[in-house]
């Protein structure tokens, strides 16, 4: 095989508010094996599609998709700081035959991002620099939000770029499933937080980073004891949402309006579609199995959390 794949849920809460230890250790086999599998294949490039939490992307200017020349990990929630291995040349290369083919993607030579790419780079990698990697921002919590289309034209489009460079390619797809954490809303706060939100956020104070994570930690303790304090979770479409990806039915959520998944599995549930574009792309490479699904409710996590591999048949 070619071309590999794993997508796995993400969480700011690692460390700070975990489930119990049975889960912490199941949760942590899922993940080692996943580790022995990725090593085991080898790959040669990584493209991790992951989103942001106003962390590196703000409304100063929104894009629905970015693809990074450079990035830095800002170490937020704990997680790993430090720079991501690029190569630059096979980034602008994919940015390039992406414009000539239909994608608008902007680039980012200086891109700034949170636990949402770093968690899979070190649980699945080891760290942020073990392999070369090209990151794709997917837009999943600031409205307007790319389509579940668009998402999968752009996966396809990645996917068939990759496919002409004779390499053992790695698809990350970070985030989801159902969810709904305390992210703020443009539309709903104050102009402090709004400025935040605008780019001023950008590089927060040690007290501010500090007081998001208490935060976050208060919601999810409340989260345990009554789901209702959020929107609750949906193991009953995270478990479609997995037989879509499972079964290479990416075209069936095509018609999914956002606002109805919002509704569904609640606001931040979008990050699923970093997902939908790491599925796209391997499918780009031909047909693929997938195996070692793995799901679990965890209101501790504020998560649906899930995990599963994938590998192109040739």
């Amino acid at each position: 095989m070619n071309a590999y794949l794993h997508c796995l849920s993400h969480t700011p809460l690692i460390g700070h508010f975990d489930p119990p230890k049975n889960v912490l250790d199941e949760v942590d086999g899922v993940v080692r094996a996943a580790r022995a599998r990725i090593a085991a294949f080898d790959p040669e490039l990584v493209v991790l599609f992951a989103p942001d939490h106003y962390n590196g992307f703000f409304y100063d200017v929104m894009p629905p998709f970015c693809l990074g020349m450079a990035a830095e990990a800002i170490g937020d929630f704990g997680s790993l700081a430090g720079t991501l291995s690029v190569p630059k040349s096979i980034a602008e290369a994919c940015a390039d035959s992406l414009l000539r083919n239909g994608i608008d993607m902007p680039v980012s030579y200086r891109m700034q991002v949170d636990h949402g790419f770093a968690q899979p780079l070190e649980f699945l990698l080891g760290g942020l620099d073990k392999y070369p990697v090209v990151p794709i921002f997917v837009n999943c919590v600031a409205p307007p939000l790319p389509t579940f289309e668009r998402v999968r034209l752009m996966g396809d489009a990645v996917g068939r770029f990759t496919r002409t460079l004779n390499k053992r390619v790695l698809f990350l797809g970070s985030g989801g499933l159902s969810h709904q954490p305390p992210v703020p809303e443009l539309a709903k706060v104050d102009a402090r937080m709004a400025d935040r939100l605008m780019g001023s956020g950008r590089n927060l104070p040690e007290d501010e980073r500090t007081a998001r994570t208490q935060r976050v930690v208060i919601a999810a303790e409340r989260f345990v004891e009554d789901q209702n304090t959020l929107h609750p979770l949906n193991p009953e479409w995270d478990q479609y949402f997995l037989d879509v990806v499972e079964q290479d039915l990416l075209s069936d959520l095509d018609q999914l309006p956002n606002a109805h998944l919002s509704e569904l599995a609640g606001k931040s549930t979008h990050e699923v579609k970093a997902w939908v574009a790491a599925f796209s792309a391997l499918a780009a490479h031909g047909a693929y199995t997938a195996t070692d699904r793995y799901y679990r409710e965890i209101p501790e996590w504020i998560a649906g959390f899930g995990s599963i591999s994938a590998h192109s048949q040739r």
